[in-house]
């Protein structure tokens, strides 16, 4: 039984955690699976300070809340805009999946591409329960969650698309060689459909709403009429300031985000163009890993292929790709010696 009790204590614990602006994922590598995916919110009561409630419960009181209490959304873009916030956040977290425990984990924290040295050292520093901390950038990790071995010297090009932002690098030899990170992504897409439906329908909606309407209905290429869904929607009428519910449809909401997925193709464009040439016919071949929420649009895969004229692959759970391919990264030795940032 003592022999058994040790043997668990000298199993290593390492988690690989996706901090993104909209979901918080733990990628438990002992367990192989997806241990935790909560929104990335938190309830702080106003007068004492505490925390009232933390992801799935804390998202429900968006645009609900009393003026007692703040829901706070502490990642802006990908990155930390509240650090004691996220602080608590992943400490609550990690206490929901684990518990309370004397032994501290590895940890790898997936971060935008592009991401400041300022900016990294408050995603170490919100992490204190680690042992290690490591940093690997997003798109990286990205394409290893899909299976693809970047090891080798082969061209490869990944689009993640977050919900503060998106990353597009391509990569060999375990290294990226040229990438660019926009602020372009799920959270603007809501933010153009709010703007649509006020413009152009006459009522106001909330965050939430536009959340809900881009993830039935969004397609990035006008569909027939036979194919173009419609909901129904609630929000306030901008004259009468009174409820009032319309339908919306697919097409229009492909009217609203259009022009930010036009941004992102251009991003791509730009990634394209610096591409040294012996890699490009390696990507020619290999084709574009889309992933991310982004890779749940309708028909954005094929707006893609046809814009820079190379396939698109969508893997089978795009949402994951980040928080799975950072816990590989933990196989890697010699890249791992690359992402340490800070050994407790």
């Amino acid at each position: 039984m003592f022999n058994r009790f040790f043997n668990f204590l000298r199993v290593k614990k390492q988690i690989s955690i996706d901090l993104g602006t909209s979901n918080v994922l733990f990628f438990d590598k002992q367990r192989k699976k997806i241990v935790l995916n909560e929104p990335s919110v938190i309830v702080r009561d106003k007068k004492t300070q505490k925390i009232v409630a933390v992801g799935h419960e804390a998202r429900e009181m968006l645009g609900k809340n009393p003026n007692s209490i703040d829901v706070i959304k502490p990642l802006k873009d990908g990155v930390i805009s509240d650090l004691d916030s996220t602080r608590e956040m992943l400490s609550l977290f990690m206490k929901k999946v684990y518990g309370v425990s004397p032994f501290k984990p590895e940890v790898i924290i997936c971060v935008p591409i592009e991401v400041t040295t300022v900016e990294k050292r408050a995603l170490f520093n919100a992490v204190e329960i680690a042992k290690s901390i490591y940093l690997i950038e997003e798109g990286r990790a990205a394409v290893m969650g899909t299976g693809v071995d970047i090891s080798h010297p082969n061209g490869n090009i990944v689009i993640d698309i977050g919900g503060g932002s998106t990353d597009i690098a391509i990569l060999s030899l375990d290294e990226i060689v040229v990438s660019k990170s926009v602020r372009i992504a799920g959270n603007k897409l809501d933010e153009d459909i709010v703007k649509y439906v006020k413009e152009r329908l006459n009522i106001n909606i909330g965050d939430r709403t536009a959340e809900k309407i881009k993830k039935t209905l969004s397609t990035a290429i006008t569909v027939p009429e036979s194919e173009n869904e419609k909901i129904v929607i609630k929000g306030l009428d901008i004259n009468t300031k009174s409820p009032k519910e319309l339908e919306i449809s697919s097409n229009q909401v492909q009217e609203a985000i259009i022009g930010s997925l036009q941004e992102i193709i251009s991003a791509v464009k730009e990634v394209l163009g610096k591409c040294p040439p012996e890699l490009a016919s390696d990507i020619l071949d290999n084709g574009i890993v889309l992933t991310g929420g982004g890779a749940l649009i309708k028909n954005f895969d094929k707006l893609i292929s046809e814009s820079v004229k190379i396939p698109v692959i969508v893997p089978e759970n795009p949402l994951d790709s980040v928080a799975i391919g950072g816990a590989y990264a933990f196989d890697n030795q010699k890249l791992l010696k690359t992402l340490l940032v800070k050994e407790n």
